[in-house]
Order: C-alpha cells, then sequence, then structure tokens
C-alpha cells in the first residue's frame, strides 16, 4: 500500500526537495503551499502524514495543525512540523496542539525520510 503526504510549505525549494525525497521512498504526495489550502486538501483526501512548516500565508502552521486536530477525521494524522524557529515556547505550542513530531531547519534529508517513516509505524 502507498502511504500519502501533504508537504505543508512555502519554500519552493524546500518543496522540490521534500517532494523528491518522499517520492523517491514511495510516498503519494500532495502540496499545499498555504495553510488554508492545506485544510482544504485535508478535507478533500485525508493524508497519511503530514509535514508542516510553521511560518505560511494564510495562516501559519499551527493554526493548520489546530484546525486538523479539531476534526474527528483528520485528528489522529501524523503531524510533522519543521521550522526555523528552535524556541522551546514553539515547540510547546506544537506539542499542546498535538504535533507528532518537530523538527529544525536546516534538516537533514534522511532525518526526515526517517522521521515520516517511524510516524507512520508508530
Amino acid at each position: 500500500m502507498t502511504h500519502s503526504v501533504l508537504i505543508v510549505e512555502d519554500d519552493d525549494s524546500i518543496v522540490e526537495a521534500l517532494n523528491f525525497l518522499m517520492e523517491t521512498a514511495g510516498f503519494d504526495v500532495r502540496i499545499a503551499r498555504e495553510g488554508p489550502k492545506a485544510i482544504e486538501l485535508v478535507k478533500e483526501a485525508i493524508p497519511d502524514v503530514m509535514i508542516l512548516d510553521v511560518m505560511l500565508p494564510g495562516c501559519d502552521g499551527f493554526e493548520v495543525a489546530r484546525n486538523i486536530r479539531s476534526h474527528q477525521a483528520s485528528e489522529h494524522i501524523p503531524i510533522l512540523m519543521l521550522t526555523a524557529k528552535n524556541r522551546p515556547i514553539d515547540q510547546e505550542k506544537a506539542h499542546e496542539i498535538g504535533v507528532t513530531a518537530f523538527m529544525t531547519k536546516p534538516f537533514s534529508t534522511r532525518e526526515v525520510v526517517d522521521k515520516v517513516k517511524e510516524m507512520l509505524n508508530s
């Protein structure tokens, strides 16, 4: 079975890198470049996992995660939050919302793939 991943990121170079990595790892990939589009895509088809940036146009990653967690159909989606901010307050906020894992940029491509696979297997 092919797992689906929703990449929510507005930086083109990161989108390209994550898309390539996830497709190479065998995932079916969808991409949203802004918060509201991510919420819309989740309503259309629930992904198996989400890679979510914090800083997004429209609404930030925290708001997207809060929205995803507030609906029974999507509350279970594992969310890997990516951010350039490494402040403990951001990690606490992510944890309170129910984000599964938190990774800071720049990140190792291998780490991202491994973390997504780990989240799907837990």
